[in-house]
Formats: structure tokens, C-alpha cells, sequence
């Protein structure tokens, strides 16, 4: 007897009635793969702890850093493969319940870290310690939710476990028989599930986990060839579920980020996630390496209390308001960008739009562009700061977990980027977008940054929300793009020159004498110098004459100035444009990080496109 074969005979009731780690790795793979194929389905019936819709992808991601750690190597040791699963569940745990799950995971891992192998009493003995990590992860554990199942399933188990044998196999058959009746009893627990009337979506991801656990355990190797198939449970329907439970304007932002550091105090961190009014609390992990979630009204705050007990990795930051929004939209398309774009608030509000956030190095400190660290706040730092600030692309995984929440509520994505020629985002995006959603995700690279990537940006949002189909869009963006037009003018050119955006001879000429120099978004995408203007004091109102000069008479357009902690000149730059400019529509926006640590403090920014005749 060999292979897969010979492991599944250490589940029969004949030999061996020990579970190995070649049994668990491959029961493990089939489980996994059961929760990602259902994780569209897990997104439409999320409601609790708020209806952000993303309890799947979060699961998802939780589990798909196991598959691709732990789960693709071999090991011939039980106790080592889960500490291997706990550590890299820990590691990528995303979100309230996949924050849950990995703490389960790690605490069954501690109970037999030492085993080499199985038997019944062993594994209902670590599912029951996973069980209660899993509560103790949690302030305030709430029941009708995964913690509900995960402790029904460890109570049958452990029952199981008392009587006579050691084969874990019927025991297990039984707990989750357990498991699916505690999940169809999570709405009697929780008012706001009976209303929806939806199950736990978290719960169910759990329940899903063990259903593909149970296909291998009687299709073998078939089941993992499945990919977690599996018949669709009966509130799994297409269309999001309607509810009233909306999200905490105050807390709107889903914050996350691994912690790690020597004899970590989760207490401690606690009460300091309190102390700045965050709730859905959830801290797994042991005390070198914590998995930090809650729901705060300021991430920054959140990385910051982290930041006082170790050293902060893996933030992430989801704005679960906007994503509510967009989930109840039922609009065909939905538009992502990254933070380059520089959207007005009220632009990105209005149409929901998801924002992948570039990194910003700081100080020696990274922080998450006009997310982690606000605008102002940023260019306060900056001021002080002995270091030119730097900036760094998306990790591809951040443009991952967009698309695919995206994709559980809308039948295509578009994501309208930052110019390829300037940054490497675009490629990040275009990289998440072909593992993601066979074909679903469109990528647009606006040849521009800033507010011009933001007007594109915007008259997708705008397209998309009248109900136009993705080539309709792709159609009008091609139209727009050459016609969208971007300059820039900066008093401190240190960043630019550095960044290789201006040339260094630029430099001693704008630094020893009155002229301001100007650059503009080239037909290439790269930004360049384009001459200089001759004044200082009122730049300003030179630079839009100089703009004005530059668009053809009998036209009206859109504007968006922007300003590097400039607010004041920004404002006389927009006064004057409308003055003499035919406009539409404008906004005043402060050009985030991603900007502004190349252009510098106090650039000014116009962008202008040919505004919609429909």
C-alpha cells in the first residue's frame, strides 16, 4: 500500500489509528481549497461583526498563506507541519474571522507541537486548547459566530475522544455533524443573522473548512483534485444580501498588522487598542508574534499602539464603509485605483472607488499612504524629518485582496493606475490581476499621476456607476487619456532631482535665482521639465496664466489643483484658473505621499480633461 492510499489507512478502523503528517497535510490542502472556492459566497452573506463583506476573501487569504507555506512542503512530523500551519496562519491571517481561525490554529498547533503522529485523544485535546485560544484572541466573544462552531466542534470531538479506541475518524464524523447543526443555529443566537436570514459567514467558513477536511477523508486524493467543490450551501446566492447592520462611521477602517518583538503582553496591547476606541478586537498569536485586528477610527493610532511593544510588519488598512457601499451598489463594474491618484474625498465617497495605498518610509518607519499616515500628518514629519522621505509600490497581495472582494459583489474590475514609465504600481496590479478572476480584472495605465490619474479615475467611477460595461469604459478612458494634461511647479526640487524627475542642473538654477521651474506629464508618461516660470512670490498666478495659455479657447474642462502642504497657494492657483479658464467642475486636494515625497513641500499641481458632453 503506498502514497495517499497508505495514509488514508491510518484513518480506517483497521492498524495504525494514528493520524500522520502526510494525512493532515493532504486533509488540510482539500479543506483549505473547500473555503477558497466558497469564498465569493462566504463575501455575499457577511453581516457580523459589519457588513463589509469580506469575511471569505479575509478566510481565504488566512488560508491561502498556509497553502502556499506550510501545506507545500512535506513533513514527516504531525506536531512540526501544524506549528508550521499555526506560524504562517498567524502570519497571513486577514480580517475578524480569519484572525479567529488562525488563533485556533496556532493554539491546537502548542498542544501538540511534540507529536509525531495522532491518535484521537491527542487531536481532540489540541482542537479543544484551539478552541479556547480562539476565545481568548477575543475582548468580548460573541456566540452564533465561528467561535460558536469552533467550540461545538471541540466539545463532540473531545466526547468522542472518551470512549473506548483511539481511530479519530468516527469522532470526527461526528463533531462535524455538531459543527453544521451549531452553524444552523448561529441565527437564534444573533438577532441581526435572523434578519438577514443568513447563517455566520465566518462560522460557515469554518464549517467549510472541516466539509473539505471530511472529502478527503473519504475521496482521497479526488477531493483535492476537486479544489474544495462543493455543493453550494442555500444562502449561498449570487446577489448580496440586503441588511440594515451598517457600518460604525467612527470605526470605519478594518486595521491589521503583524507584531513581533520578545515576551509580548497582549493585555497590555489591549487595553491600549481600547485606550484609542478600537472594537472587533482580535490579537492571535503567541508572545514573539501577535496578529493584531480591530476596527479604529484611525489606523495610524492602531500602528502606533502597536509600535510601542515591538516592531510593526504587514499593516493593511480597509475601508470598510466604502466597501459596504460598493458591495450594495449592484453595479456591473467597479473601479480600483492606487494612491497615486490623488481623488477628491467627496469623488471617492460618492462612487465607492477601492484605493490600493503605496508605502512610505519615514524615518526609517513605513506607513501606508493616506491611510496609516494622513496627508497633513505626513507632511508635518517631513518638515522634521533629517531624511528625504521614500516610497515604495503595493505588494502585490494588497491588489489581490482588492480585486477579489471586488469581484464578489461586481462581474468586472477595472483598475486605472499610476503611469507605468514612473512607478512600478501598475505592474503590481497587472501581476494581482492575472492571478485573480479569470479575466475579470482590467488594467488601464493613464500614462499620468496625481490629480490627472484622478480625473481618469474619476470618469470611469462616473461611467460605471450609469451603468456602462467595461469596454464602454475602456473605450472612453482611451479617448480621454491623451487629452488629460498635467503640470507641476515645486519650490523645493531636492526630492525631484533625487528621484531623477528633474535634472541636476536644475538644481543651482532654481536655488540662486527667482525662477520656479515647471514640468509636465509627458505623452510617454514621464514627467519632465518644460520651462521655467519667472516669479516666486506670485507663482501662483503666473503658473495658471501659463496653463490658461496652453488650452484652446471654446472649450470647459475639468480641474483638479492640487497642493504640497500648500493650501493657501493652492487656493489663489484655482481662483485664478477659474478666472480665466471655462471649468466645469473643480477640486482643491492635498497631494498624498506618493506625490509628494518626489515633488516636495509646497509644489502645486493642475490637471486638467475635457469635461463630459453628455
Amino acid at each position: 500500500m503506498s502514497g495517499v492510499h497508505a495514509d488514508l489507512y491510518c484513518m480506517s478502523t483497521t492498524a495504525d489509528d494514528y493520524l500522520t503528517a502526510p494525512t493532515l497535510r493532504r486533509a488540510l490542502i482539500a479543506g483549505a481549497r473547500r473555503v477558497i472556492a466558497a469564498r465569493d459566497g462566504l463575501n455575499r452573506i457577511n453581516v457580523f461583526p459589519v457588513a463589509d463583506g469580506d469575511t471569505g476573501s479575509n478566510m481565504a487569504s488566512t488560508l491561502g498563506s498556509v497553502l502556499n507555506g506550510a501545506l507545500s512542503r512535506r513533513s514527516r512530523h504531525a506536531g512540526e507541519l501544524l506549528t508550521w500551519v499555526g506560524d504562517d496562519a498567524i502570519d497571513g491571517a486577514r480580517g475578524n474571522s480569519g484572525a479567529i481561525l488562525a488563533q485556533f490554529l496556532h493554539g491546537l498547533a502548542e498542544q501538540v507541537k511534540s507529536l509525531p503522529s495522532l491518535d484521537k485523544q491527542a487531536l481532540a485535546a489540541a482542537v479543544r486548547n484551539g478552541a479556547a485560544s480562539a476565545r481568548l484572541a477575543l475582548a468580548k466573544p460573541v456566540e452564533g459566530t465561528i467561535v460558536s462552531v469552533i467550540s461545538a466542534f471541540a466539545e463532540e470531538l473531545e466526547s468522542s475522544a472518551a470512549t473506548p479506541g483511539r481511530n479519530p475518524r468516527e469522532g470526527f464524523v461526528r463533531a462535524l455533524q455538531r459543527a453544521r447543526r451549531a452553524l444552523a443555529d448561529t441565527p437564534l443566537q444573533l438577532a441581526v443573522l435572523q434578519k438577514a436570514g443568513v447563517v455566520d459567514a465566518g462560522a460557515k467558513g469554518f464549517v467549510d473548512l472541516l466539509e473539505g477536511i471530511a472529502e478527503f477523508v473519504e475521496g482521497g486524493p479526488r477531493a483535492i483534485r476537486m479544489h474544495g467543490a462543493a455543493t453550494p450551501a442555500a444562502n449561498d446566492t449570487f446577489e448580496p444580501v440586503a441588511h440594515e447592520h451598517d457600518v460604525d462611521p467612527e470605526r470605519r477602517w478594518c486595521s491589521e498588522c503583524l507584531l513581533l518583538g520578545e515576551g509580548l503582553d497582549r493585555q497590555q496591547l489591549r487595553e491600549a487598542l481600547e485606550a484609542i476606541g478600537a472594537d472587533s478586537i482580535v490579537i492571535a498569536g503567541g508572545a514573539n508574534r501577535l496578529r493584531v485586528h480591530a476596527h479604529a477610527a484611525s489606523p495610524q493610532a492602531l500602528f502606533d499602539a502597536c509600535a510601542a511593544q515591538g516592531q510593526v510588519e504587514g499593516m493593511k488598512a480597509d475601508d470598510m464603509l466604502r466597501q459596504q457601499h460598493s458591495a450594495a451598489s449592484g453595479l456591473r463594474v467597479a473601479i480600483v485605483t492606487d494612491s497615486a491618484a490623488d481623488l477628491p474625498d467627496a469623488i471617492a465617497e460618492r462612487y465607492a472607488i477601492g484605493v490600493v495605498p503605496a508605502r512610505v518610509d519615514l524615518d526609517g518607519r513605513d506607513y501606508l499612504d493616506k491611510v496609516g499616515l494622513s496627508t497633513g500628518e505626513f507632511y508635518r514629519r517631513m518638515a522634521a524629518s533629517q531624511q528625504l522621505p521614500r516610497t515604495s509600490q503595493p505588494p502585490q497581495g494588497d491588489f489581490v485582496r482588492q480585486f477579489e472582494l471586488a469581484l464578489a459583489h461586481h462581474a468586472q474590475v477595472l483598475y486605472v493606475g499610476l503611469s507605468r514609465a514612473v512607478s512600478g504600481t501598475l505592474q503590481s496590479g497587472e501581476h494581482a490581476a492575472a492571478r485573480t478572476g479569470n479575466g475579470r480584472v482590467q488594467v488601464f495605465d493613464t500614462i499620468n499621476a496625481a490629480s490627472g490619474q484622478a480625473l481618469l479615475v474619476w470618469r470611469a467611477a462616473e461611467m460605471a456607476e450609469a451603468g456602462a460595461d467595461e469596454t464602454a469604459i475602456l473605450a472612453e478612458l482611451e479617448r480621454l487619456r491623451p487629452q488629460t494634461r498635467l503640470w507641476a511647479i515645486t519650490r523645493d526640487i531636492r526630492h525631484a532631482v533625487r528621484g531623477g524627475r528633474i535634472p541636476r542642473w536644475a538644481a543651482p538654477l532654481a536655488s540662486l535665482t527667482a525662477l520656479t521651474p515647471l514640468a509636465r506629464m509627458r505623452e510617454d508618461g514621464t514627467m519632465g521639465v518644460a520651462g521655467v516660470l519667472f516669479a516666486r512670490e506670485r507663482a501662483a498666478e503666473v503658473f495658471a496664466k501659463r496653463v490658461a495659455g496652453k488650452l484652446p479657447a471654446g472649450s470647459s474642462w475639468r480641474v483638479i489643483v492640487g497642493h504640497c502642504d500648500a493650501a493657501e497657494e493652492g487656493q489663489r492657483l484655482l481662483a485664478a484658473l477659474k478666472a480665466s479658464v471655462d471649468i466645469s467642475e473643480s477640486f482643491l486636494v492635498e497631494t498624498g505621499a506618493a506625490i509628494g515625497a518626489h515633488a516636495g513641500r509646497g509644489a502645486l499641481i493642475v490637471a486638467v480633461q475635457p469635461a463630459p458632453t453628455e
